[in-house]
């Protein structure tokens, strides 16, 4: 059963990302950014809707109340597909930092680009980061906060990723707090896995993290702290 239903959200899933996808290029010409950010949200609410009506996967947030004013830097946990695809609808107000390859998928790379997504190629290295900066600061102006997913990759559920510097240096550039994410998606839709297993994701959203006044010889210090938030929030969520 659980495959079953797992195929026929597969399909109407694809179907949603068609048909938003091609709303929001529609809207590319004639609307303004935020009116596209939108429809990505509303992508976002279909697709938790999809989940949680055909695979019974819910999801919980706890501490919406921990985000600060606009604009931040959220450091998030990164284990699944879901948080992807979910986290439009949770953080509709924010800006993604994706790799370069996802713009070539047909439609969903496409509307990618039209929501104003930044897009980064990791073998450029020192270009990349200086794009990186550039690309943020400007949306930052806009009071646009930014999403990063520090290990770079999906990461299994019970294991820790190499937690890179790029958005914590972001982060103390710009004198903008940082948001530690965790969550246990990996549980119920694993990385490479067409299975949604019926249960609750939740999402743990931690307590700010300040970056003013720190230089950068403590840039180290402070990943520490950000992985250790993230971490802790994780174990918390593997006791329950």
């Amino acid at each position: 059963m659980v495959q079953l239903r797992s195929i026929v959200f597969f399909v109407l899933f694809m179907v949603t990302v068609i048909v938003y996808s091609l709303a929001i290029l529609c809207a590319w010409p004639v609307a303004g950014l935020a009116v596209r950010r939108r429809l990505a949200a509303a992508w976002g609410t279909a697709s938790a809707w999809l989940l949680a009506r055909i695979c019974g996967l819910r999801h919980r947030v706890i501490g919406l109340e921990n985000l600060p004013p606009p604009p931040y830097v959220l450091l998030s946990k990164h284990q699944s597909a879901w948080e992807t695809v979910v986290f439009h609808a949770i953080f509709p107000d924010v800006v993604w930092v994706l790799k370069k390859s996802l713009l070539y998928i047909p439609f969903f790379g496409w509307a990618l680009r039209a929501s104003g997504q930044i897009f980064i190629d990791r073998d450029q290295g020192t270009q990349a980061m200086k794009k990186l900066h550039r690309e943020s600061r400007r949306n930052f102006d806009r009071g646009t906060s930014l999403i990063i997913f520090p290990e770079g990759t999906r990461v299994a559920p019970g294991e820790v990723g190499d937690y890179k510097p790029g958005g914590v240096g972001i982060a103390m550039a710009a004198g903008l707090p940082i948001v530690p994410v965790a969550h246990n998606a990996g549980l119920y839709w694993a990385r490479r896995s067409l299975l949604k297993r019926p249960g609750e994701v939740q999402v743990r959203i931690g307590r700010p993290i300040p970056t003013v006044g720190l230089s950068r010889t403590e840039r180290k210090e402070l990943l520490n702290r950000v992985r250790e938030a993230i971490e802790g929030m994780m174990r918390e969520l593997s006791a329950r």
